[in-house]
């Protein structure tokens, strides 16, 4: 069972490196799939989400792929956002509506930002590349809360709203907001999960075999940016959005297995195409240099 946790802690700890979300989203689900109560899903996907924008913060720093006054600014507003969010999820599981609340919240956004990906209009790649990022101060500290708030109600990092609010209003180019984002991400999920930790038992096991796939798997996601275009970032991320909505829908209609295989038909998917499009990459580069 541990190295089924290992595997799980890498394959998301991949998918968080790569479009920068922490992991929790993806996790928390997945747990509650497992049959974990929804509570210990979250505190435990916080703790994963620590080690998965540690490991992402240090391979995009390489990559200069961080903004570094705006992950800041959505860092502090993030964390003074979990302070308000604990205490509602701590009264929703005490009145047993967090089965009901939390996963009804997570099909309500996750087909938002889907729809926003995927089937909003966008323009082309080379216009969006020409817009330039202003930073602004108050767009900045309400996404930053928005995103904090939720990530302690739902168990997130944060960066599952972070990164498409930052390329939609922001109008940050998906790699910078990816980087951007784990810098915040890791100070939105401590903040969430040492207030978890004095509240809720975890199961610390469990969690530790999860960080160690992540710990390679967010270094390896973070490198395979470099390999695709804007476009091709937000179209996977936007599928990413759709399968998770599927599986939480699935979940609230009592056949939570379909919804498992649905995302990690979706995850195999992708680690197939990372791993496709490495092997291209570097025969590219053998031939380039022979």
């Amino acid at each position: 069972m541990d190295l089924l946790y290992i595997a799980i802690g890498l394959a998301i700890g991949i998918i968080s490196g790569f479009f920068g979300l922490g992991g929790g989203f993806i996790l928390t689900p997945v747990l509650m799939l497992f049959g974990y109560p929804p509570i210990v899903a979250i505190a435990t996907s916080l703790l994963y989400s620590i080690g998965t924008s540690i490991s992402g913060v240090v391979a995009h720093l390489r990559l200069k792929n961080i903004y570094w006054k705006t992950a800041i600014t959505l860092g502090i507003s993030g964390v003074l956002a979990t302070q308000a969010a604990n205490p509602l999820v701590v009264y929703m599981s005490n009145h047993h509506w967090d089965k009901i609340v939390i996963p009804v919240l997570y099909i309500v956004l996750m087909g938002y930002f889907c729809v926003q990906l995927l089937v909003k209009r966008r323009k082309k790649e080379q216009d969006r590349g020409a817009t330039r990022h202003a930073f602004s101060l108050p767009k900045t500290l309400l996404i930053g809360f928005v995103s904090g708030f939720l990530s302690s109600t739902l168990g997130v990092g944060g960066g599952f709203v972070m990164v498409p609010l930052m390329i939609s209003i922001l109008k940050i180019e998906p790699r910078k907001a990816v980087g951007t984002s784990l810098v915040s991400v890791f100070a939105i999920v401590s903040a969430g999960f040492i207030t978890y930790a004095q509240t809720v038992s975890l199961n610390y096991h469990l969690g530790l075999f999860l960080i160690i796939g992540a710990l390679f798997g967010a270094q390896a996601g973070a490198r395979l940016t470099a390999l695709y275009n804007n476009q091709k970032i937000e179209m996977y991320l936007g599928g990413i959005y759709g399968v998770t909505l599927l599986s939480v829908t699935f979940q609230l209609f009592g056949i939570g297995t379909i919804g498992l295989y649905v995302v990690s038909l979706y995850i195999l998917f992708l680690l197939c195409l990372f791993l496709k499009d490495t092997v291209r990459h570097f025969r590219k580069k053998t031939r380039q240099s022979a």
